[in-house]
């Protein structure tokens, strides 16, 4: 899916030894669909994985990627360019422009869960963002509750709740009538990264 090529894999080695261990690489995406679409990379710690992220392996690290941005990054190309301002990482990714209603259409073969994390990934995740946060679906319950978790500055953040009621659960359960609410799992630990 993503082609990192031997002078990038070299750099993110370098940079991640003096990480935290078990920290990882993290590609995603934003504003999918739009002229403004571009592939982003940071570093992911431990807490950070999701079970639903797809994980592609090197000898010394690994990159983890949200599971409704695989289509986006088919033939994803990082590398280093070195020239006189030095080392520049550079990722192209051709597909990232892909529109919205493209992918909606595939979705339709799609599970249920499936649906929902490509729903919080591409309508919830980029208004998160701008508060330095993000969701993931954890799975959907025989119930049909949606059990999310938040991360980054959505973590103790005083709005969480009010984002769940008005924001994520209204767009699920407009988008899909037979799930029957959200259930959020965070331990909201009010911090620094919290946004407030």
């Amino acid at each position: 899916m993503i082609n990192v090529t031997s002078a990038a894999q070299e750099h993110f080695v370098r940079i991640l030894k003096n990480k935290t261990p078990g920290t990882q690489i993290r590609v995603f995406v934003v504003d999918p669909g739009t002229v403004n679409a571009e592939c982003g990379i940071c570093f992911c710690s431990p807490e950070e994985f999701k079970s639903s992220d797809v994980i592609i392996e090197f000898e010394l690290f690994s990159i983890y990627v949200d599971r409704s941005c695989t289509y986006l990054l088919k033939d994803a190309r990082i590398d280093i360019i070195v020239n006189e301002l030095g080392h520049q990482l550079t990722i192209k990714a051709p597909n990232v422009t892909k529109k919205y209603n493209d992918t909606e259409e595939s979705m339709n073969s799609d599970s249920l869960e499936d649906q929902v994390r490509h729903v919080l990934q591409f309508r919830i995740n980029p208004q998160l963002e701008m508060h330095g946060g993000s969701v993931s679906l954890v799975h959907i319950t025989k119930d049909l509750l949606a059990v999310i978790k938040f991360y980054g500055g959505c973590n103790g953040c005083a709005m969480a709740s009010y984002t769940i009621k008005e924001g994520i659960e209204t767009t699920l359960k407009n988008l899909f009538p037979e799930l029957k609410g959200v259930l959020d799992i965070t331990q909201h630990k009010h911090d620094i990264h919290s946004y407030y």
